[in-house]
């Protein structure tokens, strides 16, 4: 039962000191090597909080420039002039305190080891009983998307159960054990660079892989308005030239959009170019060096094997539209796939630092992250509340009180603010017009945790995660992300939360809290029993292929196409080929003035090409927010029916529509004969034809 103990705790093997050996070497000579090494160490960390910090800023000169009502030009202009005056002031402080350090390169790099202390005593029936809960929790939860007959109150109280028991353990740990948290080992030269290599090549891969997602027609669509007009559009955008109210549920807090389209218009290229040329891999080195970094804290040992194992993760577990693998690079570019990807792993790790040390960089980073987060999202005022809840929650156990309400007030602050005076002076953010579908909990679990193999090894990774962390801080807080989201787990729990909320929109998206990747890594950390270090170390190793064999072989990967991905020769836009050229074709051509009707799939990809081709329908699932029983939507409705061919309304029908609309162009395929001959009835008369593939025929209202 040794082995059983020692996974309550997570003991971390101990670090080898690199360094030590070269002690006696001349200062002279170890010195730039020195240097040199501990910059590649620190890469990952000065990157990923630097952007944190530069984004946090913009956020800030975004929404300060609605008071002096500044062109995104402009804000981008100072932006960069604050961020290279900071990136100095950094650089300069940086040195002076290398120049005051005296610590010997030994001393150094024996603060990377935790100390050794005797680990308290467990409990060993509770810790069984923990782990046969959490077994009958993953295993009835992964079984119950397969079609087996299985109430979901059997995962929900076995998870509750594990939960409550797993946090009851640590806390007992907890208080028994050391007063000082064990040190946090440094991330070696080496163990950065493998993290810089493989985030390059995620990055690269960015480029290559294309997923058409329906929302771009807002979020890309929005840089592309703001790079071609430099003004930020506070009213709809879409279906009008920013007169009509803006969508409820699109308040203009995120500045993500404003910032690719600012960057756009000051460099002087196309705004979807900018975002999935030059933005989406950046973003994509910077996802992939958050999670490494939370996996490297984290980890109690072998953090590069549990890296990579959590990379293998994100790229073979795809193919849903709620799956994290999803969320990630296909769909990083959109500020929600960059929150549940960089800011949720950053937070966790950001918080495990303020609990650890209660350093005034710590909470600066937090602040500057929850700025970030509201930047890229308004979901972040849902989701960080309740990781901060739960974080919160862990630490009261304990008797941190103190640090968990200044974390909460340094995390939640901004978000909550923002939102609060958006409402007040822009309206309301409501759920009309975005996804009001309600999932329940056990259609939450399947949606993101997914079911059968990978569903059961999400369970083990959630339920046991707890267990297999580093100890104290890093356990105890993933022990309040799985309370907290076990007992969302429990029927009627969401519906509860649904209905005095509203907020049944984002309901789907709380497992974004568990930064589920690390801890799908942390499965093959865990001690498996041998007697030699060598042999652990190959177990470890047989673990993480296992778990990856299971993810290659019953899961979808995020290149299949089942996970509505293309993958092209050349960096290419996240469009179908085929729309993009032709909606570029249309653009070209010598238009009248008023709206164009065209297929829907044309009309949802123009606003992503230009702003300066107004659609009849950019997408129906918007036209919620303005009353799908007004004249406004049934026009809409009536004609994108009569350009797709899937109906034949009466010239007497479409002739109001038309005028009402000012449809000035409609196109449509050559196989929509019922469209051609009617177009000339209705006043419109041909002026440009495509050859295949996607051919097309176009008519101009006559004068």
């Amino acid at each position: 039962m040794a082995n059983v103990d020692s996974i309550a705790v997570a003991p971390a093997d101990s670090d080898p000191t690199p360094g030590a050996e070269q002690a006696t070497r001349p200062a002279d000579r170890r010195a730039p090597a020195s240097r040199v090494r501990a910059l590649v160490a620190d890469a990952p960390a000065l990157l990923t909080d630097g952007a944190v910090m530069a984004f946090a800023l913009f956020t800030v000169l975004y929404h300060a420039a609605f008071l002096g009502d500044l062109r995104p030009s402009v804000t981008f202009r100072i932006w960069l002039v604050a961020c290279v005056l900071l990136a100095v002031v950094a650089l300069v402080r940086r040195r002076r305190r290398s120049a005051a350090a005296t610590a010997p390169a030994t001393t150094a790099a024996g603060e990377r080891s935790e100390p050794a202390v005797e680990r308290p005593a467990v409990d060993r029936r509770l810790l069984i009983g923990v782990l046969a809960a959490a077994t009958v929790a993953a295993v009835s939860a992964g079984v119950a998307g397969t079609g087996v007959s299985l109430t979901w109150w059997i995962p929900a109280v076995a998870g509750l159960l594990a939960a409550v028991g797993g946090i009851l353990i640590l806390r007992r740990a907890w208080l028994n054990g050391p007063v000082p948290n064990p040190a946090a080992p440094a991330p070696t030269a080496a163990q950065s660079t493998y993290a810089l290599v493989i985030s390059v090549l995620v990055g690269i891969s960015s480029l290559f892989m294309a997923r058409n997602t329906p929302d771009d027609v807002y979020y890309v669509g929005k840089s592309v308005w703001i790079a071609e007009r430099d003004l930020i559009p506070i009213n709809d955008f879409l279906f009008s030239e920013n007169v009509l109210p803006a969508m409820g549920s699109q308040p203009p807090i995120p500045s993500i959009e404003v910032f690719d389209g600012a960057f756009a218009n000051v460099v002087g290229i196309h705004a979807s170019s900018a975002l999935w040329y030059v933005l989406l891999p950046i973003m994509a080195v910077l996802a992939a060096l958050a999670l490494w970094r939370l996996t490297h804290r984290w980890a109690p040992r072998r953090p590069v094997l549990a890296f990579t194992v959590a990379i293998a993760y994100l790229y073979l577990v795809a193919g849903g539209d709620a799956a994290l693998g999803t969320f990630h690079l296909p769909r990083l570019h959109e500020g929600k796939g960059m929150f549940v990807s960089a800011v949720i792993p950053l937070m966790w790790l950001y918080l495990t630092e303020w609990f650890d040390n209660r350093s005034r960089r710590s909470l600066v980073l937090i602040v500057a992250l929850s700025i970030t987060a509201i930047g890229l999202t308004n979901t972040a005022a849902i989701i960080l509340p309740m990781l901060v809840g739960a974080a919160g929650f862990a630490m009261l156990l304990v008797g941190r009180w103190k640090a968990a309400i200044v974390a909460a007030v340094a995390a939640l602050a901004y978000p909550i603010g923002s939102l609060v005076v958006s409402r007040l002076l822009l309206g309301g953010m409501t759920a009309e017009g975005a996804d009001d579908a309600f999932y329940n909990a056990a259609s939450t679990y399947r949606r993101t945790l997914l079911f059968g193999v990978v569903g059961v090894i999400s369970g083990l990774a959630l339920w046991c995660g707890p267990l297999l962390a580093r100890r104290r801080t890093p356990a105890l807080l993933i022990a309040g992300a799985t309370l907290a989201l076990s007992v969302m787990f429990v029927p009627g729990v969401l519906e509860l939360i649904s209905a005095l909320s509203g907020i049944s929109v984002v309901l789907w998206r709380v497992p974004w809290l568990l930064a589920l990747p690390t801890l799908i890594g942390l499965l093959c950390t865990v001690r498996v029993p041998a007697p030699t270090p060598a042999l652990r170390r190959a177990a470890a190793g047989g673990v993480a292929v296992l778990l990856v064999a299971a993810f290659a072989l019953f899961a979808t990967p995020m290149w299949s196409p089942k996970s509505w991905v293309e993958v092209h020769e050349r960096p290419t836009w996240k469009l179908p080929q085929q729309r993009q050229k032709i909606a570029f074709w249309i653009k070209e051509l010598d238009r009248p003035e008023g709206m164009l009707l065209a297929p829907k799939v044309i009309m949802r990809t123009t606003p992503i090409v230009t702003s300066e081709v107004r659609v009849v329908l950019p997408r129906d699932f918007y036209l919620v927010e303005y009353d799908l029983n007004s004249q406004f939507a049934k026009d809409r409705l009536l004609l994108a029916g009569f350009a797709d061919g899937v109906s034949a309304p009466a010239p007497a029908e479409l002739a109001p529509a038309l005028d009402r609309l000012d449809v000035g162009t409609i196109c449509v395929y050559k196989g929509n004969q019922y469209a051609r001959d009617t177009a000339p009835q209705l006043g419109y008369q041909e002026f440009a034809a495509r050859k295949a593939p996607g051919a097309m025929i176009c008519f101009r209202r006559v004068a």
